[in-house]
């Protein structure tokens, strides 16, 4: 008897253990869905409470900056004109619009041709024209037509370093503007080629002897 209750008993501790095991076991686990479910009852809550952007509902990041191109600027000087309809230079200056304004670079070639060549035949014109383009394309002047024109002792009309306004009004104006944007859009080859420097028939200027003529029109002599 004393056998039979000893393994009962035991059997019963054993019983008594399991029990305890399994309940704490439940109860982890009870204890382990409560966490959880508080867990997600909390994250949707957040979740809610978070402001939305109705116009923007999602915010994307991208690894690198975008860079959108600008389009470049259109200078008033870009009409269609066919050189190869004009059979002289003036029937070309006769179809060269000169209604429209002129950019700022433009305008400086048209004065220059305006102040040191309106005078002069229209081939003339146009070769002095072509030594203020040559000279802005060289690495020995200036790289722009008003500062070309500008420079300190190059040509005799400026004062100041500023150009006089011409006669708007007149003729020998417009033909000008039509030989600055001959010139500035090369519509038309001059004689004087690639000529940088030029002076009137009646100086002899020291510099010229180290030069190469390359025309005379009329009253001046053209150089390279």
């Amino acid at each position: 008897m004393k056998i039979t209750k000893t393994r009962v008993g035991a059997f019963a501790c054993g019983s008594i253990l399991i029990a305890g095991s399994f309940s704490a076991a439940s109860s982890g686990a009870i204890a382990q869905d409560r966490a959880e479910s508080l867990y997600s009852s909390e994250m949707a809550q957040s979740e809610s409470e978070a402001p939305q952007n109705a116009a923007d509902p999602q915010v994307r990041f991208v690894a690198s900056e975008v860079v959108q191109d600008i389009p470049e600027k259109i200078e008033p000087e870009a009409e269609t004109v066919d050189a190869a309809d004009a059979s002289t230079l003036r029937e070309l200056v006769g179809e060269i619009d000169t209604s429209g304004e002129l950019s700022r670079e433009v305008m400086c070639l048209a004065q220059a041709v305006y102040f040191e060549a309106r005078g002069e035949p229209l081939d003339g014109q146009l070769a002095v024209a072509t030594v203020v383009v040559n000279r802005a394309e060289s690495n020995t002047f200036p790289d722009d037509y008003c500062s070309v024109v500008t420079q300190r002792s190059q040509f005799s009309f400026v004062r100041g370093g500023r150009i006089p306004q011409p006669n708007r009004g007149s003729a020998a104006w417009q033909r000008a503007k039509a030989i600055a944007r001959i010139a500035h859009r090369d519509l038309w080859e001059s004689p004087v080629d690639d000529a940088l420097y030029f002076h009137a028939t009646y100086v002899r200027p020291r510099w010229a002897r180290r030069m190469i003529a390359r025309a005379t029109i009329r009253n001046h002599i053209f150089y390279r």
